[in-house]
Parts: structure tokens; sequence; C-alpha cells
């Protein structure tokens, strides 16, 4: 595919991945609609990527945990773009290691939804707009949980294993049109998601958030008959 000129949807860009990646969509001449809750933040990378050569760059503040807000991002999205070319669903959150019963139950709840059903709701609107594109993508970021078990993360493993499966149908689904999809499970990244769950994770070992969006800018750009649909990463 080639970048420029395209639209992209991108969520969790306050910080981390989700960050790098707008950014260098950006350099590509990618326009974007970001969607994270941090209103300081988006404004922030919303500055960058326009300064980065992005034609045109509108943030939206959406808590991914509620449906409403994403009806709403939606709907404003697309009276704003029209046309989505690439959806990347980046935001997620982590739960601190531990035992099932240890989990507090209305945490259990908001990575679920957060995690998974956010990811399958955003698609599910965004779609229609998608398949009537001549060029068209959807990147789910999914985790190394989403493919191997580790113990203490249940819950985390469900969400990520569930957007494996949503991921492999949406492959079967779209096979005959327009629309490429993908996975991406990656290892351990250097990103505030292990600080916000208030865990402490020897991230230095870790690989770099801005190396990982590389790839994903990577996959998005191969030749129209290359595709890479089940991408594995380890640092």
């Amino acid at each position: 595919m080639k970048l420029k000129d395209k639209v992209a949807v991108v969520t969790g860009v306050s910080d981390g991945l989700g960050r790098e990646i707008a950014l260098k969509l950006a350099k590509e001449g990618v326009s974007l609609a970001l969607l994270a809750r941090d209103e300081n933040r988006l404004q922030k990378v919303a500055i960058e990527a326009r300064k980065l050569g992005s034609p045109s760059v509108s943030y939206y503040i959406c808590d991914l945990g509620d449906r409403k807000q994403i009806e709403a991002s939606v709907k404003t999205i697309l009276s704003d773009f029209k046309d989505i070319n690439i959806l990347i669903n980046n935001a997620g959150i982590w739960h601190k290691r531990g035992q099932l019963e240890e989990i507090n139950e209305d945490l259990i709840e908001q990575i679920i939804r957060v995690n998974l059903t956010a990811v399958i709701q955003l698609t599910r609107l965004l779609l229609p707009s998608i398949r009537e594109q001549k060029d068209a993508a959807i990147i789910n970021i999914s985790s190394r949980s989403g493919v191997r078990i580790a113990e203490g993360q249940s819950v985390y493993s469900a969400s990520k294993w569930g957007v494996r499966g949503f991921t492999e149908v949406l492959k079967t689904d779209l096979v005959n049109t327009s629309v490429k999809v993908a996975a991406v499970y990656q290892a351990g990244v250097r990103t505030k998601l292990f600080e916000k769950a208030k865990e402490d994770m020897p991230t230095k070992k870790y690989m770099e958030p801005t190396d990982l969006a590389e790839i994903i800018i990577f996959m998005l750009s191969r030749p129209p008959k290359l595709w890479l649909y089940d991408v594995r990463v380890e640092y």
C-alpha cells in the first residue's frame, strides 16, 4: 500500500506504541484520526504529527471502555474524514500478575472491554467505510500473551487470545475484499503499560516502541501482492 494521502484511525496514541505509530504514519503523509483518553497528550501528539507532515490530524477524547463514547467518536470521525483506509487497534491495559481471585472484578470487566470489546466494536463501526476503499488494512496489536500462556495473566491473556480469535475470523470474512487484516503478537515493549498497573517489570530489556512502530509501517507499506498477516516479534 502506498501510504501517502491515506487516512488512518489509531487508538491509544497518548504515549508508547500508539504515539510512535501515529508519528511514523504522519511522516509518510497519512491523515490521522487519533483516539485516547488524555486530551493534553492527544493535543501534543496531534501538533507533532502535523509538524511531521500529516495533511490532516484530528483527535478524539474517548474512553474505549465506554461503548457510547466509541459510537460518538466514530460518528464524528466519519463526518470529519468520510473515507477510512487504515485501522490500528492499539489501545490496551494490563493487570498486575496474580491469581484470578486476587483480581478486582471491576478491573476484569475493564480489561475485557478495552482490550477486546473495543477492538470488535470499533472495527464493526468503521468497517463499512474501510470496505469501500481500494486499499485498506486493519492491524490489531495483540501481545505474545495472545499466543502463549504465562502465569498470573489469566484475564489479560483471555483478552488477547480473544483478539487473536477475532482477527482470524475477520481475515476469513474479508478474504475476498480489498481489506487486509493482521495481528501483531509482540513481546515486552518499554511503555507505561506496566507502570499504570503498578507492576515493577524489567523493562530495560524490552523492545523500544519506536522500533515496533517501524514494523507496523513496514507491514502497511508492502506491495499490493504481499501481506504479513500474522507477525510475532521478540526482543
